[in-house]
């Protein structure tokens, strides 16, 4: 459906205080910039930040809703006979060669982890939000595979697959930090990732493979 003139309005006033608000976190430190400076700066009032964004925090994890999601979406793409781990070993992968924002490896996230690492309130919204993702993902698998209330089983799966994907998220940035060249990150990180996977696989099996029945 196309977007209407209301909608891409809101959309790109969004957009706008959040680009701003970023850019003053990054430039005097999280704790250190009030929502008030964030309204002033984008010449709106406090009253329309606090429309378009909950909380302080959400102004910078202005992807919240697209980051919970996006676990769920490769479960869903997964192709025929392809395990839950081998999707996420594919999806990994690929934003290793595309250096995709979804697992922070994208250029510049560096600044971003350094911000929300020097501010105790982002690193809870942080830690916040792995947990919606990885309840988010075991709700879609027992959905999907019709588990029974008391399983267990797509709980421990979400928090396998998405301890994994952190981890070796976790390797690239603190390679990062320390001022490693992507063209130095990117190998190890793809051996890494390898290998993490190849564990996990070995551990899970065809856990969700489509069309296999694979549980």
């Amino acid at each position: 459906m196309q977007e209407g003139l209301r909608e891409r309005k809101k959309r790109e006033t969004r957009e706008r205080i959040s680009d701003i608000a970023t850019g003053l976190f990054i430039a005097r430190g999280f704790d250190n910039v009030t929502v008030a400076e964030v309204a002033q700066a984008a010449d709106v009032s406090v009253n329309t930040v606090f429309n378009y964004f909950r909380t302080k925090e959400d102004l910078f994890a202005d992807r919240h809703d697209l980051a919970v999601e996006l676990p769920q979406r490769v479960l869903r793409e997964r192709g025929p006979g392809e395990s839950v781990a081998g999707a996420f070993r594919r999806d990994y992968l690929d934003a290793i060669d595309t250096r995709d924002w979804r697992y922070g490896l994208n250029d510049g996230n560096d600044v971003f982890a350094g911000v929300v690492n020097a501010s105790p309130a982002l690193v809870a919204r942080l830690r916040e939000l792995g947990v919606e993702r990885e309840e988010g993902l075991a709700r879609a698998l027992a959905e999907e595979l019709g588990s029974d209330p008391g399983d267990l089983a797509p709980k421990v799966v979400a928090a396998h697959v998405l301890n994994t994907t952190r981890i070796l998220s976790d390797h690239a940035m603190a390679m990062m930090l320390a001022g490693e060249p992507w063209e130095r990150i990117g190998p190890s990180l793809r051996a890494q990732a390898e290998r993490a996977f190849d564990l996990l696989e070995a551990g899970l099996g065809d856990f969700g493979a489509t069309g296999s029945g694979g549980r």
